[in-house]
């Protein structure tokens, strides 16, 4: 079960970095909610599959008596939906800000709506500082 949940994980991964290299906005957002979620199921992965066993030690022992399930990655996944969502929602945020300031979601666009690129001048940082 693990190997078909790390293959799940990278196929994941491999999805949302092609979404991410996209020009629009709108897929990168949606590569960034992909990855979040191959992080969370990598974490899951990582953290061993035990079924049917609860994280819990009954209250009369001091160690568990047979194999109980990790709590540490339910806790890890649970911190990175929080900050994942928040992550996400402040995307969100910047992703409409920059179309009501520029009126594109195409990044290309993004980069030239200034009015151009200005050449920067060539040579160590002392001579452009006289230069200007």
């Amino acid at each position: 079960m693990e190997t078909l949940l790390a293959f799940l994980t990278g196929a994941m991964m491999a999805a949302s970095v092609h979404l991410m290299l996209q020009r629009h906005l709108v897929k990168f957002v949606f590569g960034l909610v992909l990855m979040n979620h191959a992080v969370n199921l990598l974490l899951f992965a990582a953290g061993r599959l035990t079924r049917g066993r609860p994280a819990l030690i009954p209250d009369n022992l001091r160690a568990p008596a047979e194999v109980v399930a990790n709590a540490l990655p339910q806790a890890l996944i649970l911190t990175a939906i929080v900050i994942g969502f928040g992550l996400v929602a402040f995307v969100l945020v910047l992703a409409y800000r920059a179309f009501t300031e520029l009126g594109t979601i195409d990044t290309e666009e993004m980069r030239h709506a200034d009015g151009g690129l200005e050449e920067a001048p060539a040579g160590p940082p002392a001579e452009r500082r006289k230069a200007a």
